[in-house]
């Protein structure tokens, strides 16, 4: 092994950084976890260590359990709705199955902030990695029993007992571009039509734009709300589609170069849109590239 490990640490990096994501919904603070990782792998004994990518699975849950305090105390003085930051989708590595795309999907991580960090942790080590219990609890200095209690208490919190995963892209498409079209033209009842009764809508502005704080529910509400939001549309204005957080969203441009907000679809299994969730704090925006 290399002096100072570097290399066997590169090897890790990308998989860290996505086990940490996923611990805070935020890609800045899961940077500085793998950041101080790094740090802690550098000054180890490494020859020591037998199994290199436990040790830093380890080292790096634990780090993000402990942040996560202060992180969640920063999110109550929040100006507005918290959401987590967008990131394209190719920074996690292959999501191959609708439950490693579910794992990063923003309605996923947004439900995770009804969980304390013991929760938090058990949930992505054995969903997203797979994890089995006896490792999860070294890991976290739990009992196996532990662990597995702890796994479906907080898998019943985010899904209410049931599993959500991200709609096929071309559903969503069909979807945004019914949307799109609604909207520019004015047809709130053709909005209202493609959601749900008791659909919600959050936008995350941070106090930096103008975005609604609170959220808007129920159709009649939604609809009325998303076609107001044209108001904000200029001739440079341009739409595209990308995959982000492992599903399909719609991304706006004021300028036509750097993304103004970025628009997720929620979709029930009727088919119709019961939560939108839309990104414009640019802050949380420098990783959705033109």
């Amino acid at each position: 092994m290399e002096s100072d490990g570097i290399t066997e640490f590169s090897q890790h990096r990308s998989r860290l950084f996505a086990l940490a994501y996923r611990m805070f919904g935020a890609a800045s603070e899961a940077e500085d976890v793998v950041q101080e990782a790094y740090l802690r792998w550098a000054a180890a004994d490494q020859a020591a260590i037998e199994n290199p990518e436990a040790w830093l699975t380890t080292v790096t849950v634990n780090l993000c359990r402990t942040e996560l305090t202060s992180a969640r105390a920063r999110r109550e003085t929040y100006v507005g709705p918290w959401l987590p930051e967008p990131v394209p989708s190719g920074e996690f590595g292959p999501l191959e199955t609708v439950e490693e795309r579910e794992s990063v999907s923003l309605a996923l991580l947004t439900a995770m902030e009804r969980l304390n960090p013991v929760e938090r942790a058990v949930l992505v080590l054995r969903e997203a990695f797979g994890y089995p219990h006896a490792e999860i609890a070294a890991m976290l200095d739990l009992t196996e029993a532990n662990s597995q209690q702890i796994l479906h208490r907080a898998s019943t919190r985010v899904r209410g007992g049931k599993p959500r995963y991200p709609a096929p892209t071309e559903q969503v498409r069909a979807l945004f571009e019914r949307f799109m079209t609604a909207a520019v033209t004015g047809d709130v009842a053709g909005l209202r039509a493609m959601l749900a009764a008791d659909v919600v809508s959050m936008a995350d502005g941070g106090g930096k734009v103008t975005a609604a704080r609170r959220p808007v529910t129920g159709a009649d509400q939604v609809s009325r709300y998303l076609v107001g939001l044209t108001k904000f549309l200029t001739p440079a204005t341009t739409f595209a589609f990308d995959e982000v957080n492992g599903e399909l969203a719609l991304i706006v441009r004021a300028d036509g170069e750097r993304a103004s907000s970025v628009m997720f679809f929620e979709v029930d299994d009727q088919g119709l849109v019961d939560e939108v969730l839309i990104v414009v704090n640019p802050d949380k925006l420098n990783r959705i590239e033109a």
